[in-house]
């Protein structure tokens, strides 16, 4: 019995086959099939293997390559495969598949090498394939910030999205071709470079620096509440913060938002952990909209909006880790069913702010256990010439963990 054919991913950046290791050249020749864009496949000499750039859309194929192939390939990827790279999409549709990896040099590692940057304090960005929304997660004062783009307008759509949020006056430099004969850096601020143009081969590295007054929305929770645009269906700041405190965002866990009003609660949740999913839930089609705008302007376009009503539209989900739900407590048997779906180890958080809704928290609490807390927040309002504090409803909070089994 013949071994199993062997798929082999290179990276390879701007300097092309001169930048190759001896490894990673004898794979190449090797091989009977090499996919790579028409880009990075130009950069090869010439050889017996047959040549296929990417086809668009290109997640068929790559389900065909993590399924096992049937002669020596290797694949073609930019710089580091596994980082925001082809590796990394096909590890994660194979995980248990046997793949070898021959590394190149990092846009990442270039741009931190240029600028001299410790590369481990620095955040790192994706908008390939991605909204150049998803920027504004890790706009904060005094980040640096690498991040990758495609296209001429790249680098313009990345400025758009720090002058949007009030970081016009941050370091902007356009890193092009790096590591190749061609490679040049321009140096500017995200308002001056504006609409201006960029090799298609380019990442941008940025310097956070906000103007006066600019907004502070830092990754923690608890964002200020007008961070949102809401009709008034908003988990208010305080309550959202302890609720997410209990939620416990954790890498790769999944999230429902029950009752998601303008997205507060997922959003958030997303924020805190890059590698984490959320869903939210919401049977208004103008919430929907609204939670899905917010998600993408606050830099996590990820969050998955359903539109329809709790729990029948809760049927078709996978299992969550986490479950929030901030409104419809007492509707009935609610509740129950997100237990049911839970993980074992999850974790529910419920608010109410009516009696119906009490009772409900505090029968759950007697079925599966948890903490009851009830929230009495004051806010200092006017009062006539003087200042005084106005409180505002209480709220119950039911939070617990399903117990692992």
């Amino acid at each position: 019995m013949s071994a199993p054919a062997t798929l082999t991913v290179v990276g390879i950046g701007a300097d092309g086959w001169a930048g190759l290791g001896e490894p990673a050249r004898a794979a190449l020749a090797a091989a009977e099939l090499i996919v790579g864009s028409a880009r990075q496949l130009e950069l090869l000499p010439p050889g017996e293997a047959e040549l296929r750039p990417w086809p668009s859309p290109l997640e068929p194929l790559l389900e065909q390559l993590a399924a096992g192939v049937e002669r020596p390939t290797c694949v073609l990827a930019s710089g580091d495969p596994m980082l925001h790279g082809v590796g990394a999409s096909l590890a994660r549709r194979a995980p248990g598949a046997t793949m070898t990896v021959h590394p190149h040099p990092s846009a990442l590692a270039y741009a931190c090498a240029r600028l001299g940057w410790p590369a481990a304090e620095v955040e790192l960005v994706s908008a390939v394939g991605r909204p150049a929304d998803v920027l504004a997660r890790d706009l904060q004062p005094g980040r640096r910030i690498v991040a990758y783009a495609s296209g001429e307008d790249g680098a313009a759509s990345l400025a758009a999205v720090a002058c949007a949020h009030g970081y016009g006056p941050s370091r902007f430099v356009v890193l092009e071709q790096l590591g190749g004969p061609g490679e040049q850096i321009h140096e500017s601020t995200a308002e001056e470079w504006g609409t201006g143009q960029a090799d298609p081969l380019h990442a941008v590295a940025i310097e956070c620096r906000p103007q006066p007054g600019a907004p502070l929305h830092p990754r923690t929770p608890g964002l200020p509440d007008d961070a949102f645009e809401t009709d008034g269906q908003l988990t208010k700041r305080p309550v959202r913060a302890l609720a997410l405190a209990a939620l416990a965002p954790s890498p790769r866990q999944l999230l429902w938002d029950v009752g998601a009003g303008s997205g507060s609660i997922g959003i958030e949740w997303l924020r805190a952990e890059p590698s984490a999913e959320a869903v939210a839930i919401e049977p208004r089609p103008e919430r929907a909209q609204r939670a899905a705008a917010n998600a993408t302007r606050l830099g996590v376009p990820r969050l998955r909006v359903v539109e329809g009503s709790a729990p029948e539209a809760l049927a078709d989900l996978d299992p969550p880790d986490a479950v929030f739900v901030g409104g419809g407590v007492a509707e009935p048997g609610l509740l129950d069913r997100c237990w049911e779906a839970l993980r074992p180890g999850g974790r529910l958080v419920a608010d109410a702010v009516t009696l119906e809704g009490e009772a409900a928290l505090i029968a759950a609490q007697a079925a599966h256990g948890g903490e009851l807390t009830r929230l009495e927040i004051a806010s200092a309002e006017p009062l006539g010439s003087f200042t005084g504090w106005v409180p505002r409803r209480p709220i119950v909070q039911w939070a617990a963990r399903k117990e692992d089994s």
